[in-house]
């Protein structure tokens, strides 16, 4: 009962706020950030924290600027992400850009199938459109991780379901990707990539940003069974409220590439992405918070 209490009064607030134009959606969130920043110091010694141990060149007050103008992204970002509730079509059309689409396009149409890299950069969460570039018969799936609160997972779903995505529980990823290949149908199959992965998902370790840091290979294991071709979601924010997506091949024929390589080549492309604009980043997430020795052997 208190579930489905908070769900109503969640969604009631989201939809209400959703209603608003986005230079209304700007004016709270600069409200927002001096809240989240000054007021709440929402995971400061976090990011403080991943910053210096990223970016151990860069200078304290570089640090800082990178700082602040991360947690007003995160503060758009909240609310650009519950504007999908009431975005129209055209709208999302208007303020994502895809570049490299004809590609994109033609590998499904050879493989019936391709794999997007995805990492947590920018409007990550605007991708869910990407679909509106493909033939209606084919699916625009991604992998999610089912929230504890079936109502609060549903009304992420919903928002996640708007534009046509077909949406998989990550435990049943491989199953659900093999039905829909059987059932002749053509996909492109969207994957966060950058998030810190369980124990039993931890498999591949390298050196990203100067620190050793695990990463998931389950896109690559997909890729590789199903012989999808290899995307990499390059993100740019052209403005506020504006960003594009560069679709860019990792390769057609993974089933040829080393174990870890195609992991390995996501991480030096995720890297060099937020180099050039780092503020754009989920630094508030403890990435780095496992060591090697707290998962087992392989």
């Amino acid at each position: 009962m208190k579930s489905k209490i908070v769900y109503i009064l969640v969604y009631s607030g989201m939809w209400l706020l959703a209603l608003f134009p986005f230079r209304a959606l700007y004016f709270l969130s600069d409200i927002t950030y001096l809240f989240v920043y000054y007021i709440m110091r929402y995971r400061r010694k976090v990011v403080a924290t991943n910053l210096a141990n990223s970016f151990p060149d860069k200078s304290t007050d570089w640090r800082k600027k990178i700082e602040h103008h991360f947690y007003r992204y995160l503060c758009d970002d909240m609310f650009e992400a519950i504007k999908l509730m009431h975005m129209s079509f055209d709208e999302l059309q208007k303020r994502m850009t895809y570049i490299n689409a004809e590609q994109y396009l033609s590998m499904i149409e050879k493989h019936s199938g391709i794999i997007v890299m995805i990492p947590h950069y920018a409007n990550y969460e605007w991708l869910i459109g990407m679909g509106s570039m493909m033939r209606p018969e084919d699916i625009p799936a991604q992998v999610y991780k089912p929230l504890k609160d079936p109502y609060l997972d549903k009304l992420f779903l919903y928002i996640r379901s708007r534009f046509g995505g077909y949406n998989i529980p990550k435990h049943s990823t491989v199953r659900e990707v093999i039905k829909l290949k059987q059932n002749g149908k053509k996909m492109a199959l969207g994957l966060i990539t950058d998030q810190s992965p369980n124990p039993s998902e931890a498999h591949y370790w390298t050196n990203f940003l100067h620190q050793e840091t695990v990463f998931m290979d389950g896109a690559e294991k997909i890729a590789k069974l199903m012989d999808f071709p290899v995307f990499y979601s390059e993100f740019s924010k052209t403005k506020r409220g504006y960003c594009q997506v560069e679709f860019q091949l990792i390769t057609e024929h993974p089933k040829e590439k080393a174990e870890g390589e195609i992991t390995e080549q996501f991480v030096r492309r995720m890297e060099q992405t937020i180099i050039h604009a780092p503020e754009f980043w989920l630094w508030s997430h403890k990435r780095w918070k496992q060591k090697r020795t707290d998962y087992p052997k392989s």
